[in-house]
């Protein structure tokens, strides 16, 4: 059985640190064998990804921008499992993404964009413990002018 760091390592991604928070917010919070993870906006070159679907970003830039956001979460959720003395390993389930993507009102590929990051997730935790339920909003604005904020909600083991 492949562990999730060699798939990741396979994949070529190494995950970042966790972001320090640009509001009144933490990162993450455990409650029982829940971790909630705070909204991500997307980064290009370590500056939020800036721009609007349908305007000036196209639905593949959407794409690979939600597929950072993906690592960025993962990245998070390490820090999180960390915190507790386990590791990735421990994920019993991805049990949901929400996506807002920040689009024009006549864009209504959202949930395409918001593909980029369900993809990932799913091939880095497999079929079962990546399959999750998830949201894919179209909002006017997103902190910072950032094209792509998710959140996401893990299940880890006892």
């Amino acid at each position: 059985m492949t562990s999730i760091y060699q798939t990741l390592e396979q994949l070529g991604i190494t995950l970042p640190p966790v972001s320090i928070p640009a509001a009144a917010y933490v990162p993450f919070v455990q409650t029982g064998n829940m971790i909630f993870l705070s909204g991500h906006i997307a980064k290009k070159d370590g500056k939020p990804w800036v721009g609007q679907l349908g305007k000036n970003i196209t639905l593949e830039e959407g794409k690979a921008a939600a597929h950072q956001v993906a690592i960025d979460l993962m990245g998070t959720l390490h820090a999180a499992l960390a915190a507790n003395g386990k590791d990735l390993n421990h994920v019993v389930r991805i049990v949901k993404l929400m996506s807002l993507v920040n689009s024009t009102a006549d864009f209504t590929d959202q949930h395409l964009v918001t593909n980029g990051a369900s993809e990932l997730i799913g091939q880095v935790f497999g079929p079962v413990v990546g399959a999750h339920a998830r949201s894919a909003f179209g909002v006017a604005q997103i902190p910072m002018g950032a094209c792509v904020e998710i959140e996401m909600i893990a299940e880890v083991s006892a």
